[in-house]
């Protein structure tokens, strides 16, 4: 078996983040909406089927918890649960700030800029603004996807893609930092490098894994 390169073959010209698990973690506040949904709906939900809609979008992730009830919802009925789970989540994210940045990431990205990158996100949320700002980080990035921008979600390399696009270089140019195994597929599905944050193997087809942003030396793929 081929041993990968260590670093990519074509010199960056830009990184693109995603969002949750790797700048930030909200993954709570997601467990608390989704939960207090469920719950309303007389569902069991706990945190390790959380952990399984990790990288997976907001239709995608009620989908999977709906159907532990074997309840047909309609259409309009989905998308009324949806809205009811994002008001408590966007009640939850209005109490973040600067505090909730995950270790490394602020510097992280002062080094990419630094050195001379673009900087994109493509992040499966739908408030991903609203979280950008929270945070105070908004100006550090030059183009920000949003799910809700594309027809594809992660494991589709729609959304890195789009970033690519918008941040003008080619996918190969591109470094994209994942933490979770579908954001990972959808980087490698576009042709970029990929660099997980996390687990080595749940993220086994990342080029690499580290455990967070603090390990995330750009020097290193220039």
């Amino acid at each position: 078996m081929n041993t990968p390169p260590s670093k990519p073959l074509v010199p960056p010209r830009a990184v693109i983040f995603d969002l949750d698990g790797v700048i930030t973690d909200t993954a709570q506040y997601h467990f608390h909406a989704w939960q207090r949904l469920a719950i309303s709906l007389g569902l069991p939900f706990d945190e390790a089927f959380n952990e399984s809609l990790k990288g997976i979008d907001r239709m995608g992730s009620l989908d999977r918890i709906l159907a532990r009830g074997g309840k047909v919802y309609s259409p309009q009925q989905k998308l009324a649960l949806a809205r009811q789970k994002n008001e408590h989540y966007i009640e939850l994210i209005s109490t973040m700030d600067s505090a909730q940045l995950l270790p490394g990431a602020l510097q992280a990205l002062c080094a990419v800029r630094a050195a001379g990158l673009r900087i994109g996100l493509a992040s499966a949320s739908r408030n991903a603004a609203l979280v950008l700002t929270r945070l105070g980080i908004t100006r550090c990035f030059d183009h920000v996807v949003e799910v809700a921008e594309i027809e594809r979600p992660k494991p589709d390399p729609e959304i890195f893609l789009t970033a690519a696009q918008r941040l003008g270089v080619r996918p190969v140019q591109c470094i994209g930092v994942e933490d979770a195994a579908a954001g990972v597929a959808a980087i490698k599905g576009a042709g970029m490098w990929a660099v997980g944050i996390g687990d080595a193997e749940v993220l086994s087809h990342a080029d690499e894994v580290i455990s967070g942003l603090d390990q995330f030396d750009i020097q290193h793929y220039l």
